[in-house]
């Protein structure tokens, strides 16, 4: 092919092939008709890696955003997954504060029962004193009674001895 052979491609080389080979053909030039051709089958192959490409293309683009699609996905999964696991943390920290509070309740109302026992107690024990305190107070009184009945019984029997004896 001379560099007069060479023409544009596409859709204008694959006319100008057509009307050099029907132009060769007319006028018995087997060289025009073999050129036009040539130059038709040229447009034909360019035509078709133009589509190839821009299928190639359209191919990777396709392929470009399943795997933007996918890395997304995987994105979305791996926050979701932070999330829950964030989510899951501040839950285990509010069951131990819950636990916590229920604890330190439990506590105090323990520790208000022991001191109403202790009271109680006190009271009971101070209780029993006073009831001892007067029982003794009762038996001293008794006894300083007894003890006076008792020697007015001795004065009664000394002035009955000391007349007899008189």
């Amino acid at each position: 092919m001379t560099e007069q052979e060479k023409t544009s491609g596409g859709l204008v080389g694959k006319v100008a092939g057509k009307v050099k080979e029907a132009a060769g053909s007319l006028s018995d030039n087997d060289e025009l008709a073999r050129e036009g051709r040539l130059q038709e089958a040229q447009a034909d192959s360019d035509l078709e890696a133009a589509r190839r490409a821009e299928h190639a293309d359209q191919r990777q683009e396709e392929a470009d955003l399943v795997q933007e699609r996918t890395e997304t996905e995987l994105e979305r999964s791996r926050l979701e997954n932070e999330v829950a696991a964030q989510q899951r943390e501040q839950q285990i920290e509010q069951d131990r504060q819950q636990q916590e509070r229920a604890a330190e309740v439990e506590a105090q109302r323990r520790e208000a029962g022991a001191e109403q026992e202790r009271n109680r107690q006190q009271q009971a024990a101070a209780g029993a004193e006073d009831r001892a305190e007067q029982e003794r107070l009762a038996a001293a009184k008794e006894e300083i009674r007894l003890e006076q009945q008792a020697r007015e019984e001795e004065a009664k029997a000394e002035a009955i001895e000391t007349e007899d004896q008189r």
